[in-house]
């Protein structure tokens, strides 16, 4: 472990005390859980206070626990995980915080704090329903307008619920339920007796 990871660390804890619920160092990376109810405030302090300075977000994403360590995750179902970037300290920090209801799952935006976290909090919320409160343009932005579900969410079905194709008749696109079969393909393994060996 680096001197600058621990000094990372150790600023972490200083600044953000008990808003953070976790800070770990492992795999040359510095990961901070952060309290949902001080998400935003913590992410203000990330950026002011001078001895961290990430000016920028990087990336941020959604994430869905469901089933995740086989089953024996025993927290909340959604996350959202934020990537930031000092470029005056030069090192990075990845931001963990979780939705405090899984049925409804909310957190704070942080497009005020930083503006580029516009599209991926939008990204975030069409492919797994996570809602980021004070985000004003909130809005799906890959799959269509009248798309129902959020595909990347565990339980979505594989193939979909409703599948479009063009109607000839009406001349535009319709929408229709799913006519594929829902199956389970197990692959059949073929082995020759002298394959790869001598003949």
């Amino acid at each position: 472990m680096s001197d600058r990871l621990v000094q990372l660390a150790a600023n972490l804890e200083k600044v953000l005390g008990k808003r953070a619920q976790s800070i770990e160092v492992a795999l040359g990376e510095v990961t901070v859980v952060i309290n949902s109810e001080t998400y935003y405030e913590s992410a203000v302090l990330l950026r002011d206070e001078p001895s961290l300075a990430f000016e920028q977000l990087i990336d941020l994403c959604g994430v869905d626990y469901q089933d995740y360590r086989d089953g024996q995750w025993g927290g909340q179902r959604f996350g959202v995980v934020t990537h930031l970037l000092s470029v005056a300290h030069n090192w990075r920090l990845r931001v963990r915080v979780f939705a405090a209801e899984d049925a409804y799952p909310v957190v704070a935006s942080l497009t005020p704090v930083w503006a580029s976290a516009n599209w991926f909090e939008r990204e975030a919320f069409d492919l797994y329903g996570i809602l980021f409160d004070g985000h004003e343009d909130l809005r799906r932005i890959l799959t269509d307008y009248g798309f129902i579900g959020h595909p990347f969410r565990k339980d979505f079905p594989i193939s979909g619920n409703v599948e479009m194709r063009y109607d000839p008749e009406l001349k535009r696109v319709v929408y229709q339920p799913v006519t594929i079969e829902a199956r389970e393909i197990t692959p059949r393994i073929v082995r020759e007796e002298q394959y790869g060996g001598s003949v």
